[in-house]
Formats: structure tokens, sequence, C-alpha cells
């Protein structure tokens, strides 16, 4: 990824899984982005609710508990499909499972007449990734959430904005290794803790790696440890032996 490429962890959910119904499609009803710059969360975000001007069936109700009720008075796709397409263009969108959130947002576009998401940003999809780094293990957010270390106590029901904030702390944590550690204290790998309140400033990185050189009170911790362990100490063995080898002619 070249630096400060501007990426959009993106989430939907919908009344289903058809959005090409011809006679009753499904329609988004809960559209979530967070943006990160240089694997910074910037703190600018997008989070929508949409009436689809249909039902919503009970079993798609259970998976996210977004019912038709507490989408009474909510705008439809028409009124905010600018406001989500401004957004997103021009972004690397970082999805899981991006064939159908694409498929839902290309959907709606279409119905406004506005271009295919794929014609404005790229798209990167986090379950592909999964699947080819961890070959025969379960790929869904959950599974990664665990596998990663990413908290995900908060995540009751699914939900656009939570599913944003743990593919956030996934997707760093998956592409951690191809990034460079010549970065500073506030690199984007600290963000997994800060998703929450997406507060992580986009600062540059310095050219060099911080060295943090132990205190006075702290060698002597040290040394005390060591003498607890007695004269075979394995680590002051190897010490004595390798300061030697460095006197050797």
């Amino acid at each position: 990824m070249q630096e400060h490429v501007r990426q959009i962890i993106l989430d939907t959910e919908t009344t289903g899984l058809n959005a090409n119904d011809p006679v009753h499609p499904d329609r988004l009803i809960e559209f979530a982005g967070l943006e990160m710059i240089n694997r910074q969360f910037t703190g600018n975000s997008l989070h929508l609710y949409v009436h689809p001007e249909r039902d919503i069936p009970e079993e798609a109700a259970a998976v996210h508990g977004i019912t038709l009720e507490k989408l009474d008075g909510k705008p439809v796709f028409a009124q905010v499909a600018q406001e989500i397409f401004d957004f997103i263009q021009g972004a690397e969108l970082i999805i899981h499972n991006a064939k159908f959130d694409v498929g839902f947002l290309n959907a709606e576009f279409a119905r406004v007449n506005l271009p295919e998401v794929q014609t404005v940003c790229a798209v990167t999809d986090t379950l592909a990734m999964a699947r080819e780094k961890y070959p025969g293990q379960k790929a869904s957010l959950d599974a990664l959430c665990n596998r990663l270390g990413v908290d995900r106590s908060r995540r009751v029901l699914h939900g656009a904005l939570i599913d944003c904030e743990l593919l956030g702390g996934v997707y760093l944590a998956m592409t951690r290794g191809q990034f460079s550690l010549m970065a500073g204290e506030d690199d984007g790998e600290n963000t997994v803790s800060h998703i929450e309140n997406h507060s992580v400033s986009a600062s540059p990185r310095p050219s060099q790696l911080k060295v943090r050189r132990a205190s006075a009170e702290e060698c002597a911790e040290h040394e005390s440890y060591l003498d607890a362990l007695g004269e075979n100490c394995l680590y002051r063995r190897d010490l004595t032996t390798t300061e030697a080898q460095k006197d050797t002619p």
C-alpha cells in the first residue's frame, strides 16, 4: 500500500441476501464507513440507517436486530445516495466478503443513476485475504477476531458500525507484516485499541525508530532478578562469553 492512500473500512446491513431480485429485491438498511490514512484512523466516518421501502424478514432482523419500526422516519436510499458516493469515491474500500456489500451498493446506486463502486474505488476483500493467509481455517469475522486477538465482546448482534470497528482491527493485524518497523509510537498498530472512538491522528512517521534506554532503576531491578537466579544464570554466562569474544583480537 502506498503511503497516504485513503482507505475506508466498510460494512452494510440489509433486508436479505438478494439485491437483484426482479420482483422484490432486498435493500440496504445500514451503512458504515471508517476512514483510515496511512494505517491511522482519522476520526472521519459515515454511519447511516436507511429505510428500505419494503419489509424486513424476521430471519434478517434476528441477525442484525434492525426492524422496520426502528427505521421509521429514516431517509430512503435516494436521499443519502450522493452522500455515500461522495464519502467512498477515490478510496480503497476494505470489506469482509466484498462481493456482497459491493453488490448491494451497486444495486442501490443503479436505482439513482450513480456509477458502480468499482469504477470509482479500489476494493480489498479481507475474506479472500484470510482464506489465502489461513488456508483450510475458518475465515468469518468472528473467527478472525479470535485468531488475531481483536476484542469482540461488545458484538452481540451484527451491525455495520461495530463490524467496521472489528474489521479495522483484523485488517491491521493481518497486514502488520507488510509494513516497515520504522514507525513512531503512534503507528497504526496501536489503533486497534482506539478504534471505538476513532480518535487516532494521522501523524507523519519519523524517519528513524525511537530507542528507549533502560533507566538506572530498571537496570538495578534487572541485576537483582539475575542475582536471584544464582551462579548458573545462562544469561550472564552467555553475556560473559560474548564479551570475551569481542575482546579477542
